[in-house]
């Protein structure tokens, strides 16, 4: 049913959405293909016999089957794989050319506050996977356990937590924040392809849990060092505009949009 399928998306991990139809059920093909869509799934609804229900399907072999079907987004796959080059050469670079302020950034936490010098957190990247991000630490150690404790502080609506005076941060991390070279250590995760360097940043599990189902979809795509939200609307108080963002981002993907949010980012 319907219901059941919405509960998948919001529970499990999911790519693709393949299903099965008979002719008889072509009433149910735009609620589902609506709804996998919205989730930012790639879409494939086959029926066999199709031509007349669906005279713009593809053709294409699933589950031993050939059948026609619906593709939602399916068709950018040569553009990802130059994408992933691209962050993999970026990274590469990047990581070189920035090594001597991520030793600087090393040596000047240690000297001041110890270790850990890299903070570890559990983000939520592509089709809601989970993946460990790395920061250079800014804050006290025990900084997200004192999170309920300062919640009055936050100056963002809704969902995202920010505090431009949070008693958490270091005064060595201030200044790695107001530089971003906190965001540095970023670069191996693109490297090793949990992230990408465009695209939106990737959320907390909590903040996914709070979602509306329209925030979803920024699920679609893997998440990015910088976006076009950071480029345009970074100060923006407001979770929705930050997920209009992401979307007009999603939707309108190239990899020359990429290009001009990395040459606004630099500067």
């Amino acid at each position: 049913t319907i219901n059941d399928l919405e509960g998948i998306f919001h529970t499990q991990i999911v790519d693709e959405v393949a299903v099965c139809l008979p002719p008889s059920a072509v009433s149910y093909l735009e609620p589902i293909a609506g709804l996998a869509a919205g989730e930012g799934k790639t879409v494939r609804i086959a029926l066999d016999p199709v031509e007349e229900h669906l005279p713009g399907a593809i053709q294409e072999e699933f589950d031993g089957m050939v059948v026609r079907s619906i593709v939602n987004d399916g068709q950018r796959e040569v553009g990802l794989i130059l994408k992933r080059m691209i962050d993999i050469v970026g990274a590469s670079i990047g990581l070189i050319i920035t090594s001597p302020f991520m030793l600087g950034a090393t040596l000047a936490i240690a000297v001041t506050d110890g270790p850990p010098i890299l903070f570890r957190q559990t983000r939520v990247g592509l089709h809601g996977r989970p993946f460990t991000m790395l920061k250079f630490r800014s804050m006290v150690t025990n900084a997200e356990q004192q999170l309920d404790e300062i919640a009055y502080l936050n100056e963002r609506s809704r969902i995202a937590f920010k505090a431009s005076n949070d008693p958490r941060i270091t005064p060595v991390g201030r200044w790695l924040r107001r530089t971003s070279v906190d965001e540095l250590p970023q670069l191996w995760n693109v490297l090793t392809g949990s992230m990408s360097l465009v695209g939106p940043r990737p959320p907390l599990q909590r903040e996914v849990e709070e979602y509306d189902v329209w925030h979803r979809r920024r699920l679609s795509m893997k998440p990015g060092i910088t976006g076009l939200w950071q480029v345009e609307a970074r100060h923006d108080p407001d979770f929705d505009r930050w997920v209009e963002h992401d979307l007009v981002y999603i939707d309108g993907w190239s990899i020359w949009l990429d290009l001009k949010i990395l040459a606004r980012t630099l500067p």
